[in-house]
């Protein structure tokens, strides 16, 4: 009966463009990694071989997610997420480099990333921990204590993959809904700002800046009483930080993270070397022009241009074989199953379903947001997977867990009534 019931309700909607995205993605990276002489489709020595493979796995994950009772995933919310923890620690011994990076086991011919598969257990907690609560995050300890659930993770996976890390940022949103404070945002907002103004800007134009905005804020709202010595305290630690970025951008990061923020920032660059990457894929992206090249007739993707292109940069084999009308397809589809989750998420009548389902649609609009706006130039390279798009069997059945477990705790909804 249970799993009758898990039929009849789990969103068909969402699993559609689920198969859609997925199906799509497979042809592209199909025309991406298509050698000279045509081989099998389940040629397992081919790129476009193994990612059937993985999406071959990911139909059994997925029955065993809708088959396992909802309440297993809040009861062992805790246990998951220091599982989580722990496969991400073991990177230090076990893990293995690739491209620098520590990020991956490997197991036979096969490379498993345990900070993809993080994010599923610390949208588990956060969601077990929010919905446990009373209040709506209206306490310092609650905020505290979420952003802690949120921050170890965060932390720990920064050694290993700092683009995978500032993932984990975009949870702040969920607590947003979830009655955290706004002024949070605004200084997130804030200090994204500050940082990059003082890259192009010199420090004495930003600090006169600060001291401006401050003034007339205060003025503009001295009949609300404001208090002068908070304006004071916040002038100076803004114009503190801007004076410490030439500092952190020289001192404390790393030589290929500092090419990336001059990429970003239109500084003089060699297009052979730390610019080559962005160039090529804007050049892809923009061979398409309306209707593309032509499924296989791609010069920039058979001609290998663009490095890595079945991965992170898989979306330009989009752009050029099938123009702006199947990039826009293939948006367009995201952007509906995003609004789906919202919906879905929006009519749940457990706080935990409903927490998690934005925690769901967070980690897939950040990877795709960071996915498209690093490959036009518009956000530093990162090394973000496109979901159900770009290569890899860890990325996909992450994703896949993520998603599906939601659409489970969706399907259940029907008997918390």
């Amino acid at each position: 009966m249970k799993n009758a019931s898990v039929q009849r309700n789990v969103d068909w909607i969402s699993i559609l463009l689920y198969v859609l995205l997925v199906f799509a993605g497979w042809l592209n990276i199909y025309s991406a990694s298509l050698p000279a002489e045509t081989t099998s489709i389940f040629d397992l020595n081919q790129i476009y071989g193994r990612q059937l493979v993985f999406i071959i796995i990911c139909i059994p994950v997925i029955i065993l997610i809708l088959a396992i009772d909802t309440k297993f995933y809040e009861k062992y919310a805790s246990i998951f997420y220091v599982i989580g923890l722990l496969s991400i620690l073991g990177l230090f011994i076990f893990g293995k480099s690739v491209k620098g990076q520590t990020n991956w086991y490997q197991i036979g011919g096969f490379g498993i990333q345990p900070s993809e598969f993080v994010k599923t257990t610390t949208a588990l907690l956060l969601a077990k921990y929010i919905s446990d609560t009373q209040g709506q995050l209206s306490t310092l300890k609650e905020q505290i204590t979420a952003f802690i659930i949120i921050g170890i993770p965060t932390l720990f996976i920064l050694k290993h993959d700092t683009g995978s890390a500032m993932l984990f940022v975009s949870l702040i949103f969920v607590l947003y809904r979830e009655g955290l404070p706004a002024w949070y945002l605004w200084v997130g907002l804030i200090t994204i700002i500050l940082f990059i103004s003082a890259l192009i800007v010199k420090p004495i134009v930003i600090i006169a800046s600060i001291i401006l905005i401050s003034g007339l804020h205060f003025y503009f709202n001295k009949k609300l009483n404001r208090n002068p010595f908070i304006y004071l305290i916040l002038t100076v630690l803004m114009s503190s930080f801007a004076l410490s970025v030439d500092y952190v951008y020289d001192n404390l990061l790393e030589s290929h993270q500092k090419d990336r923020i001059n990429v970003l920032l239109g500084e003089d660059i060699n297009l052979q070397a730390e610019g080559y990457n962005l160039n090529q894929s804007k050049i892809a992206i923009g061979s398409g022009n309306w209707t593309g090249t032509g499924f296989l007739k791609g010069t920039q993707t058979k001609g290998g241009f663009v490095p890595e292109q079945h991965t992170d940069y898989i979306f330009t084999t989009v752009g050029e074989e099938w123009g702006f009308v199947g990039a826009s397809v293939v948006i367009i589809l995201f952007v509906c199953l995003f609004f789906r989750l919202i919906y879905l998420a929006e009519h749940q009548k457990k706080r935990f379903n409903r927490v998690y389902g934005y925690c769901v649609v967070c980690f897939l609009f950040i990877h795709f947001a960071f996915n498209i706006t690093m490959l036009i130039g518009l956000f530093p390279t990162i090394g973000v997977p496109l979901p159900f798009f770009s290569y890899g069997g860890s990325s996909l059945i992450a994703f896949t867990v993520l998603l599906f477990i939601f659409l489970k705790l969706d399907a259940n909804k029907i008997n918390e009534w």
